[in-house]
């Protein structure tokens, strides 16, 4: 039996023992209870952008993408959940169509379907934006004089858009819109088709054909197609040869493969993976389809939600299946094409980007001009956002969104910044035009819309 003294050791040095060890408990759960709000503190903190040595971009296309990802104050703290905008307005063409551009161009040299410094020339339809960053990355990457650019664009867009599309020095075209079964649409295509040959397009002349039916390319030379027979100087004559470029963003995969590969990877790092719904407009369907795309494939629970405005017909092919929008029957359209003051966003035909997106998105909103108008003055009044329209669509969908969900605990949301308001002052930032056009402009409509809970199954 052990001697008293012994006992009297082990006692002691079970007793210090414990002792130690609730010491120490103690320490660490104080010390992890002080480093939490430390750590959330840091994460909010409102800081500027970090600028690190020997980051220098190599022109304006290196500034293109990693755009901010900005905390809607107002919004947020009315909803009690964090909006977070990706201001894609800051992109150096103005628009997230910047990255499209990019891409679409890239694509084409690296397909060989353009070359520079041969006189080819691009073509596209757009109502502004696409067209405005076509013509910009064209310029930045000292290719203008190969690839000059021909925009057509509906004759009801704003005018700075065709103001900006001037001093970029590309020509445009101006025309009614025209319908999707009509054998005019597709100007653009047509142009591509016919550029360097002022005759009508013949079997014989020609016509460089791709893996993808949705891009368009010309040459301007009299020679047969391509043959295995072909020497190599006869191939290098060809490959300098003029060529029309439909740049073609409704249906050109490269649309998608921009967000999918950019937009969504960088909201995912910006976040660290904490996003629970990501809500946009679908104009092409590049935006929603490939961002969404890449979101769910990292998170399948995150929530896709569409922001579509008057006049298209989107909302209804996602909530019914069907590609219909009531205005189109009412014989009061003020446009020609979708009915609606938003520019950029809405369509009533499925294209090849948006078939990509339709499986993915969960919810849809249909955003009245009224609903757009009021969002982009109460954002300038409390936060000084000065948005365009289609970025006040997508805000609209946010806040109708979150009050349809319920969320109240800091979910996050996170939607897309187009474009400012700089390029629609004629229109969409002029209250005399929208009084004649009879839509109010009333700060007070957002207000409603964030005092009320929109009802399960309500728009």
């Amino acid at each position: 039996m052990p001697s008293s003294s012994t006992m009297r050791n082990v006692f002691f040095g079970i007793l210090i023992g414990v002792s130690l060890s609730l010491t120490t408990t103690s320490l660490v759960q104080r010390y992890e209870r002080r480093k939490k709000p430390r750590i959330k503190e840091k994460v909010f903190e409102p800081r500027p952008i970090e600028l690190r040595s020997d980051e220098i971009v190599d022109g304006v296309a290196g500034l293109i993408g990693h755009t901010p990802l900005v905390r809607i104050k107002s919004l947020s703290d009315a909803l009690g959940v964090e909006i977070l905008g990706k201001a894609e307005y800051l992109n150096p063409g103005g628009s997230v169509k910047d990255r499209v551009a990019l891409r679409v161009i890239e694509d084409a040299e690296r397909q060989g379907l353009l070359h520079p410094h041969t006189g080819s020339r691009i073509f596209e339809g757009t109502v502004g934006s696409t067209g405005i960053s076509i013509a910009t990355i064209a310029r930045s990457r000292l290719l203008f004089i190969a690839f000059n650019t021909a925009i057509i664009m509906p004759d009801d867009v704003a005018e700075e858009k065709v103001k900006a599309l001037l001093a970029l020095g590309a020509d445009v075209e101006r025309v009614r819109p025209a319908s999707i079964v009509d054998k005019k649409q597709n100007l653009a295509r047509q142009h591509a088709i016919h550029f360097g040959h002022p005759e009508p397009f013949t079997s014989g002349r020609p016509r460089l054909r791709t893996l993808s039916s949705c891009i368009v390319v010309t040459t301007t030379g009299n020679g047969s197609a391509k043959s295995k027979a072909d020497s190599p100087a006869a191939e290098e004559r060809r490959r300098l040869e003029p060529r029309g470029f439909f740049a073609d963003q409704f249906e050109n995969r490269s649309n998608f493969d921009a967000h999918f590969e950019g937009t969504g990877p960088e909201i995912w790092r910006q976040t660290s993976g904490r996003v629970d719904a990501f809500v946009a407009g679908a104009g092409t369907g590049g935006t929603i389809a490939g961002t969404g795309q890449y979101l769910k494939s990292m998170n399948e629970d995150l929530e896709v939600v569409l922001a579509d405005p008057e006049g298209s017909g989107l909302y209804n092919k996602v909530k019914h299946g069907v590609m219909f929008d009531r205005k189109e029957r009412e014989g009061t359209k003020r446009r020609h094409q979708v009915d609606t003051i938003v520019e950029g966003i809405g369509n009533n035909r499925l294209t090849n980007n948006i078939e990509l997106a339709i499986p993915i998105i969960d919810d849809a909103f249909r955003i009245t001009d009224a609903e757009a108008v009021s969002m982009s003055r109460y954002l300038v009044r409390h936060d000084g956002f000065f948005l365009g329209s289609s970025s006040a669509c997508n805000l609209v969908a946010c806040v109708k969104f979150v009050e349809k969900m319920g969320w109240k605990d800091g979910q996050r949301v996170v939607t897309i910044l187009c474009d400012s308001g700089n390029r629609h002052y004629s229109k969409f930032w002029n209250d005399d035009y929208l009084r004649a056009a009879g839509i109010p402009v009333d700060t007070e409509i957002t207000e409603n819309l964030l005092n009320r809970p929109i009802p399960n199954g309500s728009v």
